[in-house]
């Protein structure tokens, strides 16, 4: 028994040893022979583009209010005779909406009587004052004939003393006069200027538009009531000029750098899908606004409507073109960032640094070997060879997003270059596929965000 516990236990861990090394052995053969994914190198001009969303605006916009209170009676007529509505097309001068003016036509009422009792007043004061001066005239005389006479037998003193007093009271009596006439004429100027504030008020209860254009919003109806107190209520929003919209865009304070005037822009809509509207910037706005931490700046895009598609309000998805390079050799970005494992690559394939780079670990290790190659301008791609890969070091131009500028005396139009592994249930011959296509195997995740 003894000496058959001697010879089973070496025997055991024979058995063992060799039971491990065939499972590595496979797993290495499992490994060596996966089957990688790949797409071919393109040449093509590449467009970086910054990204947003915003609003189709009218270029300019007139808010009509009213500066009186009062009931909305009746609406006016537009060019073509119908009653103004949404869309209408009106004229400057053209008569939009009736505010009841009942109590207005009665203050102008009032203020014409106040005129012209006013002038009636005048013209009291001009006849006092000609009795006044007649007053004087007589005083006068009277003054003049005792003065030669003199106090004495022939007048008394009292007599005298009455002369000097009457004609004093008269030259006092004359100035009032004219004074009275300068009061009078004063009071019809205040006559006239509340008559014609109250004659103003009349005039807009007649609400005008101000300017040739489009209605694109009427906010009252009739029978409304508008109160106007400390702000001028609202009551129409006319555009003038539909045939030139602005595409107001939030671009955030990362990319507002790559922003400027004249810059070319195009965006869709979803109300005309698959056609894409070009424009340019005109200007950038200096208010920044903040939301949740969030700045972002507003970029004003003129465009051209002169075939009228455009509709106020809507939802832009722009992209400002920022750069572009033609005939440049592209990849996908995924092909810079797949890592192969160590058994997966060719025996002294790149030189030690490139291998070392790439392949660093996963996780927060490789991010930082990517970040570190994409400051420094360069990069790693791998080419099938076999059942191997192998790295072929590439500068790294411009990117937008998706594919990315390279460099290299190795690669050429068409040279495939691996983006990933095949799934183990579907591993097979080595396929090409799009760039474009949704990329869901190991390594295949790509970047993206605002800037493309």
């Amino acid at each position: 028994m003894k000496r058959l516990l001697k010879i089973g236990v070496p025997l055991l861990v024979v058995l063992a040893v060799l039971a491990f090394s065939a499972t590595s052995l496979l797993k290495r053969s499992d490994k060596s022979t996966a089957s990688f994914r790949t797409v071919p190198v393109k040449r093509g001009d590449l467009v970086a583009t910054i990204s947003a969303t915003g609003t189709v605006e009218p270029e300019e916009v007139v808010d009509v209010g009213a500066q009186v209170a009062g009931r909305i009676v009746a609406f006016g007529k537009d060019v073509s005779g119908k009653t103004v509505d949404y869309g209408s097309q009106v004229e400057d001068g053209t008569v939009l909406a009736q505010i009841d003016d009942a109590l207005y036509a009665a203050d102008v009422s009032q203020s014409k009587a106040q005129v012209e009792q006013a002038k009636a007043s005048v013209m009291r004061a001009e006849a006092d004052l000609g009795q006044m001066q007649a007053k004087l005239f007589q005083a006068e005389r009277d003054w003049n004939r005792a003065k030669k006479l003199g106090p004495g037998d022939a007048l008394s003193q009292a007599d005298y003393d009455a002369a000097v007093s009457a004609y004093d009271v008269a030259k006092a009596n004359v100035a009032v006069g004219k004074a009275a006439i300068v009061q009078a004429n004063e009071a019809v100027a205040q006559a006239r200027a509340n008559l014609k504030r109250t004659q103003r008020n009349l005039d807009y209860c007649t609400i005008i538009s101000p300017v040739k254009g489009v209605i694109i919003d009427r906010r009252v109806n009739i029978g409304q009531t508008v109160v106007a107190s400390l702000n001028a209520p609202s009551l129409f929003l006319i555009a003038k000029d539909l045939r030139r919209m602005q595409v107001w865009i939030a671009v955030n304070e990362a990319d507002i750098g790559n922003i400027h005037p004249g810059q070319a822009v195009t965006f869709t809509v979803d109300a005309f899908p698959g056609e894409v509207f070009r424009g340019e910037v005109g200007k950038v706005r200096l208010n920044a606004t903040m939301t949740q931490n969030v700045v972002t700046y507003t970029v004003e895009v003129i465009t051209d409507n002169s075939d009228g598609k455009l509709l106020p309000y809507l939802t832009a998805n722009a992209k400002f073109m920022v750069s572009n390079r033609a005939d440049v050799l592209m990849v996908p970005n995924t092909a810079l960032r797949w890592v192969p494992q160590a058994e997966q690559v060719v025996p002294g394939s790149g030189s030690a640094p490139e291998r070392s780079s790439a392949l660093e670990g996963s996780g927060r290790s490789r991010a930082s070997a990517e970040a570190s190659q994409e400051e420094a301008g360069r990069g790693v791609v791998w080419v099938p060879e076999g059942t191997l890969v192998r790295a072929v070091p590439v500068r790294i131009g411009m990117s937008d997003g998706t594919l990315t500028e390279i460099q290299s005396d190795e690669l050429k139009d068409g040279t495939p270059v691996v983006i990933g592994e095949q799934p183990k249930d579907t591993a097979g011959p080595s396929t090409t596929t799009s760039p474009f296509t949704p990329q869901f195997g190991r390594g295949a995740g790509g970047g993206g965000g605002r800037r493309q």
